[in-house]
């Protein structure tokens, strides 16, 4: 059985999708799944990046296709009323509570069903008191597991949600879940390929 570390931030609508697809693309497969709440926003100023939602055209671009993957893969999805916003509430519940997949499914569909306000207080109390948290979400010891979580992705070269890893082999995105499937099969082409491709020189790039 091999085991799957899922790196996620409920911010994501691609951690969303995966989260949601994940059981079907690995159907017949023997696997664990072990879910690491981390603070993408973290991953960004680490490696001095813009979020999708913060580039002008991109922005527009991103809520677009991912309303159309849900569409193409019967995911039910809706936009929350504002997007980008705050998640370190949800992540550190999500802590509190132990991430399993049972309490991360509420998260995000507290967030990605339904077209309310993710952050709103009073719908972040309900959903608080519907998971029963066994720990303070604003305790230190909370904020301590998410912090270490999202450095131990950067220590792992994490660049964005949702990371999936595998025998230390990162796989990055929604559409890297039928490479998933393919190296949990067993595929040969890992062998052949996936070290060479890492190899490939790196040229220096045109400055205007």
């Amino acid at each position: 059985m091999k085991h799957i570390t899922f790196y996620l931030d409920f911010i994501s609508p691609y951690a969303y999708l995966a989260f949601e697809k994940l059981p079907q693309a690995l159907e017949g497969l023997s696997y664990s799944v072990e879910y690491k709440p981390v603070l993408f926003a973290g991953l960004l100023k680490h490696h001095g990046q813009l979020g999708p939602a913060e580039i002008a055209g991109k922005r527009e671009w991103t809520y677009r296709q991912v309303l159309w993957l849900a569409h193409g893969n019967g995911i039910e999805m809706q936009m929350p009323q504002a997007h980008p916003f705050n998640p370190l509430a949800l992540l550190r519940l999500a802590v509190a509570c132990g991430p399993n997949r049972y309490n991360c499914e509420a998260i995000f569909r507290h967030v990605w069903r339904g077209g309310a306000d993710a952050a709103d207080a009073q719908r972040l109390e309900a959903l608080r008191n519907a998971l029963q948290p066994r720990l303070d979400p604003a305790g230190a010891s909370v904020k301590d597991e998410l912090k270490a979580n999202t450095d131990r992705a950067i220590e792992l070269g994490l660049f964005g949600v949702p990371a999936f890893i595998v025998d230390g082999k990162v796989f990055w995105g929604f559409d890297a879940l039928p490479m998933l499937r393919a190296y949990l099969s067993g595929d040969e082409w890992f062998e052949r390929e996936w070290d060479a491709a890492a190899r490939l020189p790196q040229q220096q790039r045109a400055r205007p």
